[in-house]
């Protein structure tokens, strides 16, 4: 009887830890935010980034589309967030996206730079927790002065 009581107890016990998941480290996704002062459409050497920022990331669901997962972060004083991601995502979209610009004169979202689509699983041959986002920006009301002196040069060619 007491070796049918051991033999349980160990079947339950290995059980029990072949189901439970290990803990992982959660991914910390990287980013910059900037503000195109010059209204190009990408950064030039007159980009500043913004301290503030408010970003957020949305897994959805492949199939239905509907949000599965959430978390906001905030640029530091280099533009740049950090952001910890828990779990695997790697059966959903996920995306980092512009949430506010705390800088009234430069708010507006800029166009196709708004959000940067995330690989957010380990099954893709990486092997750190870190995962980077492209830079997202929002534009200027006005171009700063300069700006069109500084766009003549990314015009110029040798043929």
């Amino acid at each position: 009887m007491a070796k049918l009581l051991m033999s349980i107890a160990l079947c339950l016990l290995l059980v029990y830890f072949s189901e439970a998941r290990p803990m992982r480290k959660p991914f910390v996704l990287h980013g910059r935010v900037y503000c195109d002062t010059c209204r190009a459409g990408f950064e030039t050497s007159a980009t500043t980034y913004i301290a503030g920022a408010r970003v957020r990331i949305e897994c959805k669901d492949r199939n239905s589309l509907q949000l599965v997962y959430s978390v906001e972060g905030v640029t530091d004083s280099t533009g740049t967030y950090k952001i910890s991601i828990a779990d695997d995502h790697g059966d959903q979209m996920c995306d980092a996206v512009l949430v506010k610009s705390p800088q009234p004169d430069c708010a507006k979202v800029d166009p196709g730079r708004d959000r940067s689509r995330l690989s957010l699983t380990r099954s893709n041959g990486l092997v750190s927790d870190t995962r980077f986002a492209n830079a997202m920006g929002f534009m200027k009301d006005e171009p700063a002065s300069g700006c069109t002196q500084l766009l003549k040069q990314y015009q110029e060619s040798d043929d």
